[in-house]
C-alpha cells in the first residue's frame, strides 16, 4: 500500500529543488557543531593545561584523566541523546523533538564557555565536564533525527547524496573549529602578547571560552528555520496514518499541486501488522540489519576517534618546542595543521561521497574506505619506529600524506556511509530508532578508540600517561580493525541504492507470513 500512495510517489520522482539545499543546510547545522566541538577541544585542553596547570617554571599539559573524562562524557552524552531523541523521532515524531535536540545543544553549547567558575582549575573542568554532557546529549539527538528527515524529504534518485551532504557539514565544522581558534588566538595575542613562553595572560582564561561559545552561532541562526519545517510526509502518511495532512504538508515546501499528490477515492485501513520494538518479530525482520549498521558504526568509531586523538602525536612533528611557545602560539599552530587537513583530506573526502554515493553504492564505498582506511594505518604501523621517527629528518611528509590519506577515505567511506544506511534500511515507525541504536553502540566505539587507544599508543611513560603498546601496534591494530569492518560489510550489509524506503513497508506483510509460518 505504501509506495502507491500519490505523495510519497511524488516525494520519490521529485525533482531537485530549492527545499533540498534548505533541508541540508537546516539539517547539517547539528552535525557542524557536533564536529566544531569534537576538533575544538583538542585545541583547547592545550591551553587550558597552560593556564590551569603550568607555571612560570614549567609547562604542563592537562592531565590525562582529565582529557579522556572529558571527551569521553560527551560521547557518553551523545550515545543517550542518539536511544533518547531517535526513540522520541519516531514515538512523537521527527518535527516535534528536532528543536528541542537544537536548543539543548546551542544552551549547553554556551554553558560550556561560561563554565561557572574562572580561577579554581577542578570547578572550571567538572563544570565543564558537566555541561558537555547535555552538549552530547543534543549532538545525540541530532544524528537520527537529520538523517531520518533528509532521508524522507529526498527523492530516491539522489537521497544518499542528500543525507552525505548533511553529513558532510562536519567537515566544515572541523575547518571552522580551526580557523575560529587562529582567529581568536591573534586577536589576543595582539592584544596581550605574553612576554616569554611560560607568562598566561589572564585574557586566555576568556579566549578558550569564546572558541567554545562561537560554535553554537550557526546552528543558533537555523533555529527558526527548523521549528518552521512540516512534519515529513512519509512519518505523517505511514505513522500517523494521516494522508490528507501529509499532502497539505508537502505542497507547502515542494512545487507539485495539491491534485497530483491527493487521493482520489478513500483508503482502506492499515493492514499491517503491528509489532513492538522489543519483539522476537522485530529481530526476525530487521536484526541482521540493526547488527550490520550498529556493527560497522562500532568499528568505524573506534578507529576516527583514535584517529582524531592522534593528532596530538601528529602535530609534533611540525611544532616547536613547547618552551619556544607561549599559549595562544601554541593553539594557533595546531590548529593551522588542522586546518590543512581539512582542506585537504577531509572535506574532499565528504565531496566525492556527496558525488559518488548514488552512482557506486554504499556497500562498495564503504568496503572502498575500510580497506584504504587499513593499508594506510599498515603503512604508517609497521615502519612506524624504524622509519617514520627513526633520526633527524625522518620523512614528516610522506607520513602527513599517508595520515591525510586515512581521513580521507574514512569520510570517503565508512565515516559518511554509517550515517547514510541506518535512515534507508528500516520502516517509517523505527527508522529513527534504529538509527539512534546503531550511532549509539558505535559511541561506546568512540569510547574506546578515545581513551582506550590515546592511554595505549604510548610506548613509554610520558606527559602523565602510563607505559602503553605504542604507537606501532596501536596503529596496526587499528588496521586490523578496518579490516573486520570490511569484511562486516561485505557478508552483512545490504545495499540501498536506488530503494525506495517505502519497500520497507510493503516487505513487512511478506515477512510477517514467513514469520508466522514457523
Amino acid at each position: 500500500m505504501a509506495r502507491g500512495l500519490k505523495v510519497l510517489s511524488a516525494l520519490d520522482s521529485a525533482k531537485t529543488q530549492y527545499y533540498h539545499f534548505k533541508a541540508i543546510i537546516i539539517a547539517g547545522m547539528g552535525l557542524f557543531t557536533d564536529s566544531y566541538d569534537l576538533f575544538s577541544i583538542t585545541l583547547i585542553t592545550k591551553m587550558l593545561g597552560r593556564i590551569y596547570y603550568s607555571d612560570h617554571q614549567e609547562i604542563r599539559q592537562v592531565n590525562p584523566v582529565v582529557v579522556s573524562a572529558l571527551v569521553s562524557v560527551a560521547l557518553l552524552g551523545t550515545a543517550f541523546g542518539q536511544l533518547l531523541f531517535g526513540r522520541l523521532g519516531d514515538l512523537k515524531g521527527r518535527r516535534h523533538v528536532y528543536g528541542i535536540a537544537l536548543l539543548l545543544m546551542l544552551t549547553s553549547s554556551l554553558a560550556s564557555g561560561f563554565s561557572i567558575c574562572t580561577t579554581k582549575r577542578a570547578c572550571v573542568l567538572l563544570s565543564l565536564g558537566f555541561f558537555r554532557f547535555f552538549l552530547g546529549l543534543g549532538i545525540g539527538g541530532d544524528y537520527p533525527l537529520s538523517s531520518t528527515i533528509m532521508s524522507e524529504f529526498a527523492n530516491k534518485r539522489t537521497r544518499g547524496s542528500f543525507i552525505a551532504a548533511v553529513f558532510s557539514m562536519q567537515g566544515f565544522g572541523i575547518l571552522a573549529s580551526a580557523t575560529v581558534t587562529m582567529v581568536v588566538c591573534l586577536v589576543f595575542r595582539s592584544g596581550s602578547k605574553p612576554a616569554t613562553a611560560f607568562d598566561v595572560p589572564p585574557e586566555a582564561d576568556v579566549a578558550w571560552r569564546l572558541i567554545l561559545m562561537i560554535g553554537s552561532v550557526p546552528a543558533a541562526l537555523t533555529y527558526y528555520w527548523r521549528m518552521m519545517m512540516p512534519e515529513t510526509a512519509r512519518y505523517t502518511a505511514l505513522v500517523e496514518q494521516n494522508v490528507l495532512q501529509a499532502a497539505k504538508d508537502m505542497e507547502k515546501v515542494l512545487d507539485v499541486s495539491m491534485s497530483q499528490i491527493t487521493e482520489e477515492h478513500p483508503l482502506p485501513p492499515a493492514t499491517n501488522v503491528a509489532y513492538p520494538l522489543l519483539s522476537r518479530e522485530f529481530l526476525w525482520r530487521h536484526g541482521r540489519d540493526l547488527f550490520a549498521c550498529s556493527a560497522n558504526w562500532f568499528l568505524l568509531d573506534i578507529v576516527f576517534y583514535s584517529q582524531v586523538l592522534f593528532q596530538s602525536e601528529i602535530y609534533k612533528r611540525y611544532l616547536n618546542e613547547k618552551d619556544d611557545e607561549d599559549v595562544y602560539q601554541e593553539a594557533f599552530h595546531l590548529a593551522r595543521i588542522q586546518a590543512i587537513l581539512a582542506v585537504c583530506s577531509t572535506i574532499p573526502g565528504y565531496f566525492f561521497t556527496v558525488y559518488f554515493i548514488d552512482r557506486v553504492g554504499r556497500v562498495k564505498i564503504q568496503m572502498m574506505g575500510f580497506f584504504f582506511m587499513a593499508v594506510s594505518f599498515f603503512a604508517l604501523g609497521f615502519p612506524y619506529y624504524s622509519h617514520w621517527t627513526k633520526g633527524e629528518n625522518h620523512d614528516n611528509k610522506g607520513f602527513m600524506v599517508i595520515y591525510g590519506l586515512a581521513f580521507f577515505f574514512a569520510n570517503f567511506g565508512p565515516n559518511t556511509t554509517t550515517f547514510i544506511v541506518p535512515a534507508e534500511l528500516f520502516p517509517a515507525r523505527f527508522r529513527s530508532t534504529c538509527h539512534g541504536i546503531s550511532g549509539a553502540v558505535g559511541k561506546v566505539g568512540a569510547i574506546i578508540g578515545s581513551v582506550g587507544f590515546l592511554w595505549a599508543s604510548h610506548k613509554e611513560k610520558e606527559e602523565g600517561y602510563p607505559k602503553g603498546i605504542g604507537m606501532k601496534a596501536s596503529l596496526i591494530i587499528l588496521g586490523g580493525v578496518c579490516i573486520v569492518g570490511m569484511f562486516v560489510t561485505y557478508f552483512f550489509t545490504k545495499e540501498t541504492m536506488g530503494r525506495s524506503l517505502e519497500e520497507n513497508e510493503d516487505e513487512q506483510s511478506h515477512h510477517a507470513e514467513e514469520y508466522n509460518d514457523l
